[in-house]
């Protein structure tokens, strides 16, 4: 049995929301390590959703739960960044 099509449809919303928000950005200093940290950060902050097809979503997706979606996303990847940033200075 193949286990590797599922996945968590909330990755590729964060890794998408974080390419085009933070990886065009120049005014942040955000390397490779602090990028993913930022990511797994506001993952284990999001709910779960498995998906074997993106097609999947796109066609069950009704478009406010679309838009509710796209602000979790964008408020935990936020949090991330405050947390990152909040423990930095501590250290």
């Amino acid at each position: 049995m193949d286990f590797a099509s599922i996945k968590n449809y909330y990755e590729d919303l964060v890794f998408d929301y974080m390419f085009t928000n933070l990886t065009n950005n120049n005014d942040n200093n955000y390397n490779e390590d602090l990028f993913l940290d930022i990511a797994c950060y506001a993952l284990t902050r999001l709910p779960s959703r498995y998906i074997r097809h993106p097609v999947d979503m796109a066609f069950y997706l009704k478009s406010d739960e679309r838009l509710n979606m796209t602000k979790e996303v964008e408020k935990a990847v936020q949090e991330a960044i405050q947390h990152m940033e909040n423990n930095s200075k501590r250290n």
